[in-house]
């Protein structure tokens, strides 16, 4: 994903993105207010308002990022969209204290831009009277005053109990309280996806943003629900539970022919590439593709292979693989004991783990319940 987006800067130690797509909403500002009296003069600040406005949505992402540092949740990066800005988390803290804090501290700040500007406005007597403007007027309030009344319906839209936003993580983290997280992940998510539902359904008739606004929503709300499932379907387990030990294993002079017949000959579609025992670098299937169609049967693994692969150790918590693994896209990791290569984890075998995991969970369910 970060092809298809530009980096803009580092603050705090924090990257910030903006995804192209970001670049559609200027355009379409811009033409939008370009076509009314004013002209391109009018366009110019279209854009120079919506600037104005992501930053103080960077501002915002940036109370939650600075927030969850005090907690020792770090921040990989924030990239923007045309609908917002996303936090991307390394993980999310257990204790719903931490969690309220975190997730409040977004919308405080747009509360914090917006009562900055009003003593601004209001001493500087330039609040407009609304109850004395016409239509017309009322459509091209003040940039500052705009400024100010973006940033307050910010602080209100984001506090919408509509998991994954904010207002949703402050439910889920209120409902913590009283039950686990997993059951309240599991409501606030079904509360999300209604809300986004009925956001869906507005949009069509008041506000086309609202659709895409209520689709991400829906998926994002699943999406937190599924991944907190797998969460506590893998708690208590380590990568030692879901090893690999059985695999083949190539040498760096081993041709491109003889790891399409590894293939072809087996399940297995990772391949470990080792010199004197000691791994050197992973070949996966879009790799062999790769070193086919380039350089062909002879051509040898080593100049295909992975060597950006990640490590593991047995005794890490298997969740702990299943988040890393998610964050490095990358779906296959070696297993090492300090200098001993003990194997392979892969996605898959996690999810074949959690299968198992829920059914022995099931049985044990249904013998407690006498059946």
């Amino acid at each position: 994903m970060r092809s298809w987006s530009l980096p803009v800067g580092k603050f705090f130690g924090i990257q910030v993105y903006i995804h192209w797509t970001f670049w559609i909403l200027i355009v379409w500002v811009f033409l939008m207010h370009a076509g009314s009296p004013q002209g391109v003069n009018q366009g110019i600040w279209g854009v120079l308002f919506i600037l104005a406005l992501f930053a103080c949505v960077v501002l915002h992402e940036f109370g939650h990022a600075l927030t969850a540092k005090r907690f020792g949740v770090v921040t990989r990066d924030i990239t923007l969209y045309p609908i917002g800005g996303i936090s991307s988390f390394e993980s999310m803290p257990e204790k719903p204290a931490h969690e309220l804090l975190i997730s409040l501290a977004g919308p405080s700040v747009n509360v914090v831009i917006a009562t900055g500007l009003w003593i601004y406005l209001s001493s500087t007597g330039q609040v407009p009277d609304l109850s004395t403007l016409n239509a017309a007027q009322v459509a091209n309030l003040p940039f500052l005053y705009s400024l100010f009344i973006a940033n307050a319906m910010l602080a209100v839209f984001n506090l919408i109990p509509a998991f994954p936003m904010d207002g949703g993580r402050v439910f889920r983290a209120l409902l913590g309280f009283a039950m686990s997280r997993t059951t309240a992940t599991r409501i606030a998510a079904a509360l999300g996806q209604i809300l986004a539902i009925g956001f869906v359904f507005l949009g069509f008739f008041y506000n086309f943003w609202l659709v895409f606004i209520g689709l991400f929503i829906y998926l994002g709300a699943g999406g937190e629900a599924v991944f907190e499932q797998t969460k506590s379907a893998l708690a208590g387990l380590t990568v030692r539970d879901a090893l690999m030990h059985r695999f083949t294993v190539l040498g760096p002079d081993a041709t491109i022919g003889e790891a399409v017949d590894a293939l072809l000959n087996s399940q297995e579609t990772e391949f470990v590439v080792a010199d004197a025992g000691k791994p050197i670098g992973l070949l996966t299937r879009n790799e062999i593709v790769k070193g086919l169609s380039s350089g062909g049967n002879e051509a040898a693994v080593s100049a295909f292979m992975n060597t950006e692969f990640f490590i593991v150790s047995p005794d890490a918590k298997l969740f702990e693989f299943f988040e890393q693994s998610s964050a490095k896209q990358q779906s296959v990791a070696l297993v090492m004991d300090g200098d001993k290569f003990e194997g392979l984890i892969d996605l898959e075998n996690v999810q074949e783990k959690m299968m198992i995991q829920e059914a022995l969970a099931s049985r044990r369910i249904l013998h407690s319940t006498g059946h």
